[in-house]
């Protein structure tokens, strides 16, 4: 048996989530199912992260064992003819035995696409939450660098196992490309739905819902009923993951 490590790109929009699900299409299933195919045995994949349905990923990284007697390049270039379009795997290699795609992890980055204008684009519906109404991104600054650092965030998310809800944030903060907005937030850890809400109500604070002590009562409240709806999945991308 040997052991790979992988770099995977897809499209989300089709899939139930990551995570395998009875009788629901899924990243993880996808791939299975092709590696099992191309390898004639059963594969189980780990991952760095699970996206919830309906989120994309540019760097999603993935770990298995099989049996192959070809080149990791032959492997690679079988996946990609018997995946489907909207996934890919990026780059391959064979891994360390003690390597594990989620607690081998120093950080990852998520990144949340927001197209700030008038009138949607169906061309970027997939790919951008649309919002229409002038952001304030200053202000939406101001409350994303208090995330910054090790907070509880119960507030905005669900632990994805255990009970635990601190966890530290290295990096937030929105950027402006055009009529379109980026969120970039990176840390050593997120809960379920954490990145979406951070988003949300960092969208409420440039629209003048809520000020910049709502959104830090929010985050010391520690409670979910504090908590506004998460954004739209089709705006978020797991970026990268760095080891």
């Amino acid at each position: 048996m040997r052991y790979f490590r992988a770099t995977v790109e897809y499209d989300g929009t089709d899939f139930f989530g990551f995570q395998v699900q009875p009788d629901q299409p899924t990243i993880q299933g996808t791939l299975e199912q092709t590696l099992s195919r191309i390898v004639g045995e059963d594969v189980r994949i780990l991952a760095a992260g699970r996206t919830d349905t309906g989120v994309h990923a540019r760097g999603q990284v993935i770990a298995f064992r099989c049996s192959w007697r070809h080149t990791v390049e032959d492997l690679q270039r079988a996946l990609n003819a018997l995946l489907p379009e909207s996934v890919a795997v990026l780059e391959m290699a064979e891994a360390e035995d003690d390597f594990h795609p989620r607690y081998s992890a120093r950080s990852r980055e998520y990144r949340y696409f927001v197209l700030n204008r008038p009138v949607r684009s169906p061309l970027r519906a997939r790919y951008t939450w649309h919002v229409p109404q002038t952001l304030d991104v200053e202000r939406m600054n101001e409350v994303a660098s208090v995330v910054v650092g090790v907070h509880d965030f119960a507030t905005f998310g669900d632990p994805t196992v255990g009970e635990v809800t601190v966890r530290e944030v290295y990096r937030s903060r929105w950027e402006r490309d055009g009529e379109t907005l980026v969120y970039i937030i990176e840390g050593n850890g997120f809960l379920r739905r954490m990145v979406r809400t951070l988003v949300m109500a960092q969208v409420w604070v440039g629209q003048g819902r809520w000020t910049a002590e709502d959104f830090q009562a929010a985050l010391a409240a520690q409670d979910r009923s504090y908590s506004p709806p998460p954004a739209p999945p089709q705006g978020l991308y797991l970026w990268q993951v760095t080891y």
